[in-house]
């Protein structure tokens, strides 16, 4: 999911660079709101593992 914000990120920098400012600012948003969903995921993952009496996997 980090993967997709990204590259999400990286279009937003380019549009950007070429002038595409409403084509940046969407992918930018994207970007955001996917990056949020993968850092509640991993909290609510991280939780669920701590709860279940199972420590972190090195």
């Amino acid at each position: 999911m980090l993967h997709w914000a990204l590259t999400f990120l990286v279009i937003a920098l380019i549009a950007a660079v070429l002038g595409f400012g409403g084509i940046a600012g969407t992918a930018m948003g994207i970007a955001k709101i996917i990056f949020f969903v993968a850092i509640v995921l991993f909290l609510i993952s991280a939780l669920t593992g701590v709860i279940r009496g199972r420590g972190p996997r090195l």
